[in-house]
């Protein structure tokens, strides 16, 4: 599997790695995004912390020049002899100084309280964003794995780097006021200092740039197999899977995988991280020559007397620090530039939208009883790998009251027609109709209200007993007595009964004092689940498989029981089982195969009665 992708090569990049002018100002279009979504997370904390960033823009060159003006003070007052006016002066400017850098130090406190606490309100924000989102999209999306890529770098990069770059947008307004300051001061002096000050951090400000859009490449080309990376890092991390590779002795198996990936990995990132920081070492040189070159010269001025001694330290620190802010602000812009790249991921995820929907004024189902009828439908799993279809031309009544058996081999189309019925995928071709009415006419929420559904794949929730039966009705999840009344139906009381602190005792092992169960005990739980959500019609989509046929045979003759007057619809491999339905529907490659009772079907001789015939025999 690792094979199948080449490595990543810095130096061969791909036509669609090159920079463009074009995908730089694709990139800051997002900028106006970022504000307005952090702004709206907090409102407050974002505009005190641009004021405190423009406040700080002023200092640097407030500070350089109260330091000269001591320099001076000292100077004079050694030429003067002292006296009590010189120390009082150099008395105040010392406090000046103090006072400013006071200031400075409770500027970049305050600062640095304001930007934490906006990041960590953003970051739960955005998480809540991106979990809100999620449960808005259909199911589709949840079976490709382009949307996990998505989602990944959502969840890893875009939670806390808005507020990163609210931040550095601000550290870009304060480096502007700081060096328009410097600026003014150094053309007093000599208007080509501030020019060749300017001109210093330019090719170091192009090369992070290119740098920066080359890891983000790399961040998408690595994503898919960081997922894999991750997988295997749960396999080897989580209960669910630990008593087979424990037993089959996959451990080291799976760690050479993850280790194979992350050596790969550390190269790629080693080729871009180190051309980097050494071309921003060069060029820091460069820039530090020009300093050099700038001190040599103002340092000259002053010994030819053209300016005092504290002039030379106010026009030194003032060229320097032009230089210096003049870099932040093109190392600010960089970073922004590369921080929006990654932010367009989360943009990009938000900017999903669901085909399942439902319309406006949808219609209520009726809760005295559902009809449901498959007219002509057919439908094929999206995806360019999906391209055979699951169902085909398929038409069959579900009567209100009526409890029908879908029977086939695995992948004959059973729980595509219970997804279909469920409104999480659409049909393709034909319609589903709900007493009459197509069922995309309904209202989503209402429709599934009325509906109950456990899948072979039912979730265990590592919750309470109580909420693990709650959450099939959730609305109702603390009606205790609801709670108690659908753990009688499924049998799961006698589950609960046992439990340290019964419906009150944590489930699972994940948390303290949480207890684990076995998977005939969790299924009778996710059963009670069914029968909280009393609704008008059941599904059970193999959900007992886990239980023996005996208690396989009790679970579905009392669901039997307990659902009468409504409709029912469940999967089993156990013919023992499905001869409880009124009905049994055979599939076959995605088609009606053959319809009717037990009986009818056995006298029939069909696919039906050799698949009865043939479960028949190994009890023999």
């Amino acid at each position: 599997m690792i094979s199948m992708h080449g490595p990543f090569r810095t130096r061969q990049r791909a036509k669609g790695d090159n920079l463009t002018r074009q995908k730089i100002a694709v990139a800051f279009t997002s900028m106006p995004r970022v504000l307005k979504l952090v702004w709206n997370i907090q409102p407050f904390f974002t505009a005190v912390l641009g004021l405190l960033y423009v406040l700080q823009g002023f200092l640097p060159t407030l500070t350089a020049g109260v330091t000269a003006l001591l320099i001076d003070a000292i100077v004079q007052g050694v030429r003067t002899g002292g006296g009590s006016a010189a120390i009082n002066r150099v008395i105040w400017l010392v406090i000046a100084q103090f006072a400013v850098q006071g200031l400075s130090s409770l500027l970049q406190t305050l600062s640095n309280v304001v930007q934490q606490l906006l990041q960590e309100k953003t970051t739960y924000a955005i998480q809540l964003l991106l979990m809100e989102k999620a449960n808005t999209l259909d199911l589709s999306f949840f079976e490709d794995a382009e949307f996990y890529d998505k989602l990944q770098q959502a969840q890893q990069e875009a939670t806390f780097r808005p507020v990163n770059m609210i931040s550095q947008t601000f550290g870009l307004g304060r480096t502007l006021v700081t060096m328009i300051t410097m600026l003014i001061v150094l053309v007093h002096l000599a208007w080509w200092l501030a020019i060749i000050a300017l001109l210093a951090p330019i090719p170091a400000f192009i090369a992070n740039v290119r740098y920066g859009w080359w890891g983000y490449q790399l961040m998408r080309r690595q994503s898919p197999l960081r997922r894999e990376m991750l997988y295997y890092g749960n396999l080897l991390t989580t209960d669910t899977y630990n008593k087979e590779i424990k037993l089959f002795t996959l451990g080291a198996f799976f760690t050479n995988l993850y280790r194979s990936l992350s050596n790969r990995f550390y190269k790629e990132s080693r080729g871009i991280i180190v051309p980097r920081y050494l071309a921003s070492f060069a060029w820091g040189l460069a820039s530090l020559l020009v300093n050099a070159g700038v001190y040599f010269y103002v340092a000259l001025q002053t010994l030819l007397g053209r300016i005092s001694i504290g002039a030379l330290t106010f026009y030194t620190s003032t060229a320097i620090g032009l230089g210096n802010s003049f870099q932040s602000l093109l190392n600010g812009i960089s970073d922004t530039y590369e921080n929006t790249l990654y932010v367009n991921t989360l943009f990009g995820f938000l900017e999903y939208k669901p085909a399942i929907v439902s319309p406006p004024n949808g219609r209520k189902p009726d809760t005295t009883g559902l009809t449901i009828e498959f007219k002509h439908v057919s439908f094929t799993y999206p995806g360019p790998e999906r391209k055979e279809p699951a169902l085909r031309d398929v038409s069959f009544t579900i009567h209100a009251g009526e409890a029908i058996a879908l029977v086939g081999r695995n992948g004959a189309g059973k729980t595509t027609i219970v997804k279909l019925l469920t409104r999480l995928y659409d049909p393709d071709d034909g319609q589903i109709l709900v007493n009459g009415h197509d069922i995309k006419e309904y209202d989503l929420p209402a429709l599934r209200a009325q509906i109950g559904v456990i899948f072979q794949d039912y979730v265990t929730y590592f919750l309470t007993a109580a909420r693990n039966v709650g959450v099939g009705r959730v609305e109702t999840i603390d009606d205790r007595a609801g709670i108690e009344a659908a753990a009688a139906k499924s049998g799961a009381d006698a589950v609960i009964a046992k439990l340290p602190e019964m419906y009150d005792t944590q489930l699972g092992k994940w948390f303290d004092q949480g207890q684990q169960l076995s998977g005939g005990e969790w299924q009778k739980i996710a059963l009670a689940r069914a029968f909280m959500r009393d609704a008008q019609l059941l599904i059970l989509d193999e959900p007992t498989s886990s239980l023996d046929p005996q208690a396989e045979y009790e679970v579905f003759a009392r669901f039997r029981e307990l659902t009468a007057g409504k409709s029912a619809v469940f999967i089993s491999h156990r013919f023992s089982t499905v001869r409880l339905a009124n009905r049994i529907i055979v599939l076959e490659d995605g088609g009606v195969l053959e319809e009717g009772t037990h009986e009818e079907l056995l006298a029939r001789n069909g696919r039906y009665a050799e698949l009865f015939n043939l479960q028949a025999e190994a009890y023999r």
